[in-house]
């Protein structure tokens, strides 16, 4: 299954951390007991590879029809353009803000009025970035936004809500729960852990950490 499969290679990469009783701090303020840095993943030729397998085989299966990929920066940019490069399409990326300075842009590359695009993204948390990024697509470069694809998602309601309300289809590689069922921790931590997805804000207070 792949959501298994990327889910061990995130642990074995150590691209996921989890410390349930010294929470990491997120710059939300948020406690989180589980860390992801999937661009990481970067480093690894083997984990590049299946990683980029697993993109295609969500592209596959959905019969996703696109005419260029964009990836969301600065995470997604190096996964955007290996999808990009091994289906021959057109790649651009999304900063995360429109240029102060020269062209103003926040969509850099060349994107045709009405193209069809695929967008990639590394991690959906709450998905705001990633919305912004679908946002700026449509508005700055008059094209359709297809679909956004994650390697990994912590599974928020806000992240579902903020995707639904953007009218974007979306996948993920792997999921929160999936990474905690490959733990090698306790059935109890595996417990407090998968409550953080649950409530992210109030977690930490509940959990007594």
């Amino acid at each position: 299954m792949l959501a298994t499969e990327i889910a061990k290679l995130l642990l074995e990469k150590k691209a996921v951390k989890i410390q349930p009783e010294n929470p990491f701090v997120w710059t939300s303020g948020i406690r989180s007991p589980i860390y992801c840095d999937n661009r990481a993943l970067v480093s690894f030729v083997d984990a590049r590879e299946k990683i980029l397998a697993g993109f295609l085989e969500v592209i596959k299966e959905n019969n996703l029809e696109f005419d260029m990929v964009a990836g969301v920066a600065t995470g997604a940019i190096a996964w955007g353009a290996l999808v990009a490069d091994r289906l021959q399409k057109p790649f651009c990326y999304i900063r995360p803000e429109p240029r102060d300075h020269g062209t103003g842009h926040q969509v850099e590359g060349f994107v045709a009025k009405g193209a069809k695009v695929l967008v990639i993204e590394d991690l959906f948390s709450t998905a705001g970035s990633s919305v912004k990024a679908i946002e700026a697509i449509r508005k700055e470069a008059d094209a359709e936004v297809i679909a956004c694809i994650a390697i990994s998602t912590y599974e928020f309601a806000k992240a579902q809500e903020r995707l639904s309300e953007a009218k974007v289809n979306w996948f993920a590689l792997t999921n929160f729960s999936t990474l905690v069922a490959q733990l090698e921790i306790s059935e109890e931590a595996k417990k407090t852990v998968l409550e953080f997805a649950k409530d992210p804000a109030g977690w930490a207070a509940k959990a007594g950490v």
